[in-house]
């Protein structure tokens, strides 16, 4: 089971999108028949069967192992993957693309876009995979606001310029800025 899946096929997508499909695939984070993940969501196994048929022919499902019972064959399966990611490119840009400006909401969410895309594309099969993840709070008064975003500009431009040779292992970094919210709407719905 790979650890994400990128959506980038409207088919996988539409595939995916139906609550009833995405209830079957969690039941499918262990491998399952039909018959013993119609059980546990109440319905019958041919109902889950034709979600799952669904989900293996969108690649988001595989057919592990195959089993006898009574002299028929039964299917095991299991998800592809523990998270799928949707690529914001299926929904595509609505409207202009506004100028590149690097303080502004449009550009962070290009930049995210672009990171989720690389993250996704990295092959997690190889036995190292250097990788850097770090995420903190600051508070910063308004009046120093900007001296602040100079700062952490000139020092990133300095690691640029001091790592920044055409020699040796290639690295990506993507920093992003922006204003703390106090609700968070995807925990909440975890929650539940």
């Amino acid at each position: 089971m790979r650890d994400i899946l990128y959506l980038e096929d409207i088919e996988q997508a539409e595939a995916l999108l139906k609550p009833q499909r995405v209830e079957v695939l969690r039941q499918l984070a262990e491998p399952r028949t039909c018959s013993q993940v119609a059980e546990l969501l109440g319905q019958t196994p041919q109902r889950v069967y034709y979600h799952v048929k669904r989900l293996v022919d969108a690649g988001l499902v595989d057919l592990v192992a195959e089993r006898k019972v009574r002299g028929i064959s039964e299917g095991i399966y299991q998800a592809g993957a523990r998270s799928y990611w949707l690529s914001p490119r299926l929904v595509g840009r609505i409207g202009l693309r506004k100028a590149r400006d690097e303080l502004s909401l449009g550009y962070l969410l290009d930049l995210m876009e672009e990171v989720q895309a690389d993250i996704a594309a990295l092959d997690r099969t190889a036995p190292e995979l250097p990788s850097l993840g770090l995420s903190g709070e600051i508070h910063v008064h308004p009046e120093n606001r900007h001296r602040f975003m100079t700062e952490l500009q000139t020092t990133l431009q300095d690691l640029f310029t001091r790592y920044g040779g055409a020699e040796g292992d290639a690295f990506k970094i993507a920093v992003a800025c922006y204003p703390k919210t106090t609700d968070h709407p995807a925990e909440e719905q975890d929650d539940d």
